[in-house]
């Protein structure tokens, strides 16, 4: 088990400094790709090379997944700086979860399935009382 172990270690790494990278910048492409870098470095201290490409694919999925819910709170009126304390939090319990074994994997995965739904679900954006000024 010793070398999925590391691998799925290096997943959720990955994915936490994806969520960490979108909660401190809050662009989706220079969050992945920050994290993306920093997942290949946290994977190469971990165990490898191997390890390495996989903590870049989690922290590529991580960062893409919470830039959905960044963009949300920051649209719908959230601070940065208390966006930034929230999602920094979570990224602290995915790093502590990627220890657990099979859990690594599973959050690089659902990170980015979590986005797809909420994005499904948001609403379409709503006029408000400007429709009202139109007569």
């Amino acid at each position: 088990m010793g070398g999925w172990y590391w691998i799925g270690v290096s997943a959720g790494l990955g994915a936490a400094v994806g969520v960490l990278a979108a909660g401190i910048v809050g662009r989706a492409l220079l969050a992945a790709a920050l994290a993306a870098a920093a997942g290949v470095g946290l994977g190469l201290a971990v165990h490898g090379w191997g390890d390495g490409a996989v903590g870049a694919a989690g922290g590529l999925l991580g960062a893409l997944g919470a830039a959905t819910v960044v963009r949300g709170a920051l649209g719908r009126g959230g601070t940065r700086g208390g966006t930034g304390a929230l999602v920094g939090g979570a990224a602290l319990l995915i790093a502590g979860l990627a220890f657990v074994p099979v859990i690594g994997f599973v959050e690089a995965l659902a990170l980015p399935a979590l986005a797809a739904r909420l994005r499904r679900r948001s609403p379409e954006r709503y006029a408000g009382l400007r429709t009202l000024a139109r007569d």
